[in-house]
């Protein structure tokens, strides 16, 4: 598949729109493989379809923020498959480069990435076309976001939107859908404990990378096959605590500081062994000295490798504001 994109900035920040001098512009090649139903998951998720691509984008201003080359992989789901096309939207998550960073000499301007290697996060909602038994055309709108997932300073990121249009054509004999009964499904209660790890950069534009973990205990209901729900406790440990507020006026640190503890909301949409997880947290007993915000997120992309482990890939947020990714482990059980 050959796709172009036409797209503009999203002044998330002032910064941001007072250099953003032009439209954006950018193609991108993809390979991509459908799934014929082989199993059940297949089936109830109207045969979805995987590949990754290769994308090449200008960013606004040549000479501050560059162009950006990305190679995404990516996974692809149906709201409605018909004869005469098709809605689809699709999620891609892979590793950017961009020829311009943040330099205190040569691009002081660039406070929106800090490395040239980067994080891209793609979300694309879609129309396909049939044209002929191989060739379909498709259509739509994207958002991406490229940003170092604060590895490095600064990183306030870029946020884009694009309008898509490309041609795909089939290679080889497409083999025809399987259809068979789907048995009905039983809802259960999950029950995990995970410990994370990970690290992240100051906001005082400092080289040092300072340890950070977590440890939740989470009850998750699996209401449906694609969707569950749940909620669960927190603890955060921050190791950059303390050299982030010695440069704030009249602040005190204690060793306690580095602690923070929370409740959350889960939601999540699974596939498989595989699942995607939105969690909306709120401190509660030890407070998070670093952001005044009372309210936590988090992403996950998680994979129940066993019948009773987990490992999962989470970044922490307050709203916007990415704060830092963790790789975690965990015991799983269900009744």
């Amino acid at each position: 598949m050959v796709k172009w994109n036409q797209g503009w900035l999203i002044p998330e920040y002032s910064n941001i729109a007072y250099l953003s001098q032009s439209t954006l512009k950018s193609a991108e090649v993809t390979w991509l493989k459908r799934t014929i139903g082989s199993n059940q998951t297949e089936q109830q998720y109207r045969y979805p379809e995987y590949g990754f691509t290769l994308f090449y984008s200008s960013l606004g201003n040549r000479k501050v923020f560059g162009h950006e080359l990305a190679l995404n992989p990516f996974f692809r789901t149906y709201f409605y498959r018909g004869k005469n096309g098709s809605f689809f939207h699709q999620f891609g998550f892979g590793l950017g480069y961009t020829n311009r960073r943040f330099d205190i000499e040569s691009n002081p301007s660039n406070i929106s990435v800090g490395s040239h290697l980067n994080m891209h996060f793609d979300y694309q909602l879609g129309y396909k076309i049939p044209l002929s038994p191989n060739l379909q055309a498709e259509t739509g709108l994207r958002f991406s976001h490229f940003s170092n997932a604060n590895m490095a300073e600064p990183n306030l990121g870029l946020n884009m939107l694009y309008v898509h249009a490309g041609i795909a054509k089939s290679i080889g004999k497409q083999a025809p859908f399987i259809h068979s009964e789907i048995p009905k499904f039983r809802p259960a209660h999950e029950f995990a404990f995970i410990y994370a790890a990970g690290g992240k950069h100051t906001r005082a534009l400092q080289s040092t990378l300072y340890f950070t973990s977590s440890l939740s205990a989470e009850y998750t209901y699996r209401a449906f096959s694609k969707f569950f729900f749940g909620g669960g406790l927190d603890v955060f440990y921050d190791a950059s605590t303390k050299t982030e507020l010695s440069i704030k006026p009249n602040t005190t640190f204690q060793a306690k500081d580095n602690f923070s503890s929370g409740v959350h909301l889960s939601q999540e949409i699974a596939y498989g062994n595989f699942s995607f997880i939105l969690q909306e947290g709120w401190y509660l007993g030890l407070p998070n000295r670093l952001h005044p915000s009372k309210m936590y997120n988090r992403g996950i992309i998680r994979w129940r490798c066993t019948p009773n482990f987990l490992i999962h890939i989470t970044m922490k947020s307050h709203l916007h504001i990415l704060d830092y990714p963790e790789l975690g482990f965990g015991y799983y059980f269900k009744r």
